[in-house]
């Protein structure tokens, strides 16, 4: 695409295009834009309409296209074409800061993400002059550039905070630091001067207050790794600055907004947790600060209100006398019984309290609440700090706080015993004091795994839990119905079994609740009972004692799919999983309600996926259904087919991408159980599979294969005698997966079920130019995944076709290129096979060349029978080399950039581990043995006497056992 005034006219009409609300003018807009990405110019179009377009709505709409095509196109992937020429990376590196800093905000901050995706892959070797060009920008004076470069480098070094630790992090971060550290700390210095020059001019604090938030959050990023000698020269710069900061109170920065944050707040979180982050990490260094810092914060708690927009201040803040608290030499300043008493009393009970906000969320933004309170996103809210808070003091005065809350617990419940209905805020408190108290240690997977002694949990679970749960209207007090849910969710490992299964048709009864907090709770609360693990790792909760519920259990769980706001409720359906899992073959009764039920929700939400995890338990669900049936009754697979194909057929064809590896995998489940041959609805299927562009989502790769599989297990013979033009299009597939690094192990899965269960001739012809390829692959990128693929395949071929039949398909693409294919490759690396059936494939590939191959025992690959023997004794008895070369450890990860649906592995539709030699041979040991005793039968004299000149003495000793165990000797 060349740069013209036509081409950018053109882009412009079809960027409008793209905001229009009909999705049939949307997409085809789309599409187009997708189709012309990979031309040359194409991101330089998009940065001169962003610079130059008249409409503000266009400039826009082309820095958001501008950085989405730089998230899915910048980075390299090994393997596959440059999405970017190099003279266009070379001219948007050159532009787009300066482009950057001269655009208004809304656009700035879209190139300020492009330059942080480019920094990531190309900072600071393949673009050295970036910090100089920001740096140099500081000098300007003008705080409209400087906070763009301000925003620029916190998106930049932000990701130091969860890097791991490596040389060449440490060696950027102190690049970084050279050129950064001294004029960041100037214009720290610069910018608090310019606050006080302007103390009375509102709009002017604005920008230096903004350019300070990006100073203090560049400080934490810079300071999070190890603490800079720079920073620790200059610790009193920037720490009396913080303090005076914190302490700083200017009401032109006041505002109105009781939910949003303003700049004076969130000033002072960051702040907050660049103090706490020194607290904890350099505190000998810090000390000399400490007390003062703790000083301002306790104050600062104290004097700020319960308002929303005060939320993160108080909550770092708070964050901040946890981790202080927890350090063993601050303990003395918390010893005073009344200190801890004020703590409890002005911090911790105020910060606890359920407020109106809260309650709010918990009606009109559930989602929202069940993340933050269940999910532990609360990272933020007052409550978990307090939490925090509770958690660090008991570290060293349990016995002082845990008196001191049970007095306040006590009064609160008899708060609200007074009054229920109005009072009942106070039993919430008491039910979330009790609850920090008590829980020392935490895990998603098993709740409260450590407890603190001095609380009875499950007196308070009878006397103030269950009752709630056990009155007759499950929608009165839905916040107190959801705290006593989660009591039981949170220490199920503490309160006793037979509590739980008291609790059991409570929360069954609960998943029809009005409130979708309460459904939810109830549905997740099942879900994580019935993954308990009881003394002998069965569940702990069994299906014999779920016998009484199964018909209420499922048909309120899928009741609640139907109340408003839950019809793609993720814990419901996982809660619909976990059931089907514990139950097993209970539900069958249930199946044909189910599936309908099931497909029908599929079907809808095909029309749109947006719930992930929804979708991947929904597909788990229709797996388990299948699953659990056809072992009772294989012939229902057909029945299945009936209900789901209508609807997998209406995915393919509208190329739902979110579902296609999953319809993959459940179609491969159902291939799996049927036991003759393929159904023609399969078989119909089976050329669309070898589309080109199904292949080119990686997130098809595994499913698709695994389905192929299938079909050659199942209908190896169909496939040569009705579809054998389809044979080409099956070894292209490949072909093209055997030239990935990423995919090569999928594309020799496809390889194994081709070599082991076409009828031979159907693939005679091809034979030898598998093998040129493999060679090709092995010459261009040798690498430990693929010679352990290679090894695997050999084998497995040999032991297909005969060990003669191998040595001649090699010997026939070179002379003696069967010699050199066991000197370098099958001897030296034969210890890497890991995996018990591969390395029984190689056992017995490895055996039958030993004993079938005449030219082992009468040509110059004689003197290489004993080595290989002595490396198959090794494969058996040594331990398996699990080295792999530096340059190769990152080979294996899926990494696609951009917006890719990724393969989600469903866990019930796993595949039974298929081993090809099977029955033939149950012990590769003893079939060594067998197999050298009838070799040396056919040739006597020769077996021992290679034996004795050159295998070495322990080979020799295993042998000797192996020939004990299968009672045989050799002549």
């Amino acid at each position: 695409m060349e740069l013209s005034d036509a081409n950018l006219q053109t882009l412009t009409e079809y960027l409008k295009k793209t905001l229009d609300p009909d999705p049939a003018i949307r997409r085809p807009a789309e599409k187009f834009l997708e189709s012309v990405e990979g031309s040359q110019n194409y991101p330089l179009l998009l940065l001169t309409l962003l610079e130059k377009s008249q409409e503000n709505v266009i400039k826009v709409c082309a820095s958001v296209t501008f950085k989405n095509y730089i998230k899915r196109n910048w980075r390299i992937i090994e393997d596959e074409p440059n999405k970017i020429c190099e003279s266009d990376r070379i001219a948007i590196k050159a532009n787009i800061v300066p482009l950057m800093l001269s655009s208004p905000e809304q656009i700035q901050k879209q190139l300020s993400d492009a330059i942080s995706i480019i920094g990531r892959e190309d900072f600071p070797q393949k673009w050295p002059d970036l910090l100089t060009e920001m740096v140099n920008r500081f000098q300007s004076g003008d705080f409209h550039v400087i906070n763009g470069v301000l925003r620029t480098a916190h998106s930049l070094f932000k990701r130091y905070r969860h890097e791991f630790k490596s040389n060449e992090l440490w060696t950027e971060i102190k690049l970084v630091l050279d050129a950064f550290a001294l004029p960041l700390t100037n214009l720290f210095k610069a910018t608090i001067e310019l606050c006080s020059t302007h103390a009375n001019d509102a709009s002017a604090l604005k920008v230096l207050f903004s350019s300070l938030i990006l100073i203090a959050k560049l400080f934490y990023s810079l300071n999070f790794q190890d603490l800079p000698e720079f920073f620790e020269d200059n610790m009193e710069t920037w720490m009396t600055n913080f303090h005076t900061l914190l302490t700083l109170d200017n009401k032109l920065l006041q505002t109105d907004d009781e939910e949003e944050a303003g700049l004076l707040e969130l000033l002072k979180s960051q702040i907050c947790d660049n103090a706490a982050l020194y607290a904890q990490k350099y505190d000998e260094e810090f000390q000399p600060y400490l007390p003062r810092f703790v000083t301002a914060i306790w104050n600062l708690l104290v004097t700020t209100g319960q308002e929303v927009k005060y939320d993160l201040l108080v909550s770092n803040a708070i964050q901040f006398l946890a981790s202080v608290c927890e350090r063993p030499h601050y303990k003395h300043l918390f010893e005073d019984q009344n200190t801890l008493t004020s703590i409890c009393e002005k911090v911790i009970v105020p910060n606890m309290e359920f407020r109106a906000a809260d309650e709010e969320a918990f009606e009109d933004n559930s989602e929202e609440y069940i993340r933050r309170d269940l999910e532990g996103s609360d990272i933020d809210t007052r409550r978990r700090a307090a939490c925090d808070l509770v958690r660090g003091l008991c570290k060293f005065f349990e016995g002082p706080v845990t008196g001191i809350f049970s007095g306040y617990v006590n009064s609160m419940l008899q708060e609200y015993a007074k009054n229920p209905s109005v009072n009942w805020k106070h039993k919430d408190a008491a039910i979330y004091l009790v609850t920090s108290l008590a829980s020392k240690a935490q895990t998603q997977k098993h709740g409260i795994t450590q407890a603190n002694e001095l609380v009875n949990l499950t007196e308070f679970f009878v006397n103030h839990i269950q009752p709630d749960l056990k009155s007759a209207s499950v929608n009165e007090f839905p916040v107190l119905k959801a705290d006593g849910i989660k009591y039981i969710m949170i220490f199920r490992n503490q309160v006793p079994k037979e509590q739980l299964l008291v609790s059991i048709p409570l929360l069954i009864n609960h998943l029809q609740a009005e409130s979708i907090v309460v459904h939810t709770y109830a549905a997740h609360a099942l879900e994580r009972l019935f993954t308990m693990r009881g003394t002998s790792n069965t569940t702990l909760i069994t299906a014999a004692e779920m016998m009484p519920f199964v018909e209420v259990l499922l048909t309120n769980l899928f009741k609640a799919l139907t109340l408003p706001g839950s019809s793609e409720n993720e814990y419901i359906m996982k809660a619909i999983m976990r059931s089907f899992s514990l139950l097993q073959e209970s539900i069958i009764p249930y199946i044909p309600s189910v599936i309908t039920q099931l497909t029908q929700k599929l079907l809808a939400v095909s029309k749109n996926p947006s719930k992930p995890h929804f979708n991947h338990y929904m597909f788990e669900s229709i797996c388990l259904s299948i699953r659990i049936t056809c072992k009772a009754n294989p012939d229902a697979v057909g029945s299945f087919e009936e209900a789901l194909f209508m609807v997998f057929t209406e995915i393919l064809q509208n190329d739902v991408q979110e579902f296609i590896p999953y319809v993959f995998q459940v179609m491969s489940l159902l291939l799996e159980m049927h036991k003759n041959e393929i159904p023609s609805s399969y078989m119909a299927l089976f050329p669309h599979l070898l589309q080109p562009v199904l292949w080119e989502r990686t997130g098809n790769i595994p499913p698709l294969v695994r389905l192929l599989q299938a079909y050659l297990e199942r209908g190896a013979n169909t496939i040569a005698r009705a579809a054998a033009d389809k044979i080409p299009g099956l070894l292209g597939v490949f072909q093209k997966l055997i030239a990935s690094k990423a995919n090569d192990h999928q594309g020799f899965y496809l390889l194994n079920s081709i070599i082991e269960h076409m009828p031979p001739e159907s693939v005679g012809q091809y034979r030898k130019q598998i093998f040129i390829l493999l060679f090709q692959r092995l010459q261009n990128s040798k690498t430990t995944k693929f010679i352990k693929s290679f090894l695997v395949f050999i084998n497995l071929y040999c032991i297909k076709y005969g060990a003669l039949a191998l040595q001649e398909i090699f010997d026939n693409i070179q002379p003696k290129m069967f010699g050199m294919v066991l000197e370098k490759i099958i001897i030296p690396e034969i210890q890497k096979v890991s995996g018990q059936v591969e390395k029984k494939i190689c056992a017995v590939g490895i055996t039958k060349i030993l004993t079938e191959c005449p030219p082992m025992m009468d040509t110059e690959y004689t003197k290489l029978w004993t080595p290989l023997l002595q490396a198959l004794i090794g494969l058996f008895e040594l331990p398996e080399d699990d080295t792999i070369p530096d340059e190769e450890h990152f080979i294996d990860i899926e990494d696609t950039a951009g917006y890719q649906t990724a393969f989600s592995q469903l866990a019930f539709a796993g595949k039974k581990e298929h081993d090809p030699v099977g029955q033939m041979v149950n012990n590769p040991r003893i079939h060594l043995a067998q197999s050298l005793h009838k070799l040396s039968t056919a040739c006597p004299g020769r077996v021992p006497s290679m034996l004795s000149t050159s295998l070495n003495a322990e080979a020799l000793q295993y042998l000797q056992g192996y020939l004990q165990a299968a009672s045989v000797t050799l002549l």
